[in-house]
């Protein structure tokens, strides 16, 4: 068996003295793992690093087999963002999140949309609000998908603010203030086609949105928490908030 695909480093760990098991996102062959021989040598250590954008070739002799890859370097992006914590905490995020994927399982667009983000990520103005969004297609793309066309209780499709943590609708302000400490907060930007514009207050209520239902849908189901690397992101980033006095107020969060 044998393929070659583009992918993106999710994780490596070392295996044995000298190789390394590399977990990538692809394009066309989904979240995949295989060992690289040498994956441990100074020369590939750089190459493996996540969020970084590789050449593969996967080979095995029965489809499923662990397997070997042989990587090539297309694009590093770790290094470039080691002198921005928040940004290089925002890959590794990601990196973490897209782990819940099933694996070997295609979803070619998630994977388009994730070069999209880490393409962003030398913008601290747009890339919180994009990984949100990237966040909400991941959802979508496994079924988890939230309704945030009209209001759950009035079917408004105007001033929707808030959403249902338990049914992932959203709710209009009318019908949502009464329960305001029971709903999470929906940020404007989430609403429009486009994922700028949005204050930190905003980023910080999509984080909050997104990370609910993750941790209900993908990682709760298979008897895991949210990732370490998507809490640390959410703590800096609210100091980070905290820092520049808090961005615009949101309409609420969850109780």
């Amino acid at each position: 068996m044998e393929w070659r695909d583009q992918g993106i480093v999710l994780s490596v760990r070392p295996h044995g003295e000298t190789s390394a098991i590399l977990e990538v996102l692809t394009a066309e062959h989904g979240r995949h793992m295989g060992l690289v021989r040498g994956g441990a040598s100074r020369r590939m250590k750089p190459v493996l690093q996540p969020g970084n954008s590789l050449t593969l070739t996967w080979r095995a002799r029965l489809q499923e087999h662990l397997g070997t890859f042989t990587a090539d370097l297309v694009k590093s992006r770790a290094g470039m963002l080691m002198e921005e914590p928040m940004a290089l905490s925002g890959l590794l995020s990601v990196c973490a999140v897209a782990g819940a994927l099933p694996e070997r399982e295609a979803h070619t667009p998630l994977y388009e949309a994730l070069e999209i983000l880490l393409e962003s990520m030398d913008d601290a103005d747009i890339w919180p609000a994009v990984l949100v969004r990237w966040e909400l297609g991941l959802l979508q793309e496994l079924g988890y998908g939230l309704d945030l066309s009209r209001c759950a209780a009035t079917g408004e499709r105007e001033d929707l603010v808030f959403v249902s943590p338990k049914s992932g609708r959203a709710v209009s302000r009318g019908a949502g203030l009464p329960y305001k400490g029971k709903l999470l907060a929906l940020p404007g930007f989430l609403m429009g086609a486009q994922a700028g514009g949005a204050s930190m207050q905003d980023v910080a209520d999509g984080l909050k949105l997104t990370a609910h239902f993750m941790d209900r849908y993908l990682f709760a189901p298979q008897e895991r928490t949210l990732p370490d690397a998507r809490r640390r992101l959410v703590e800096l980033f609210e100091r980070r908030q905290a820092v520049a006095g808090g961005g615009r107020p949101g309409p609420g969060g969850p109780a």
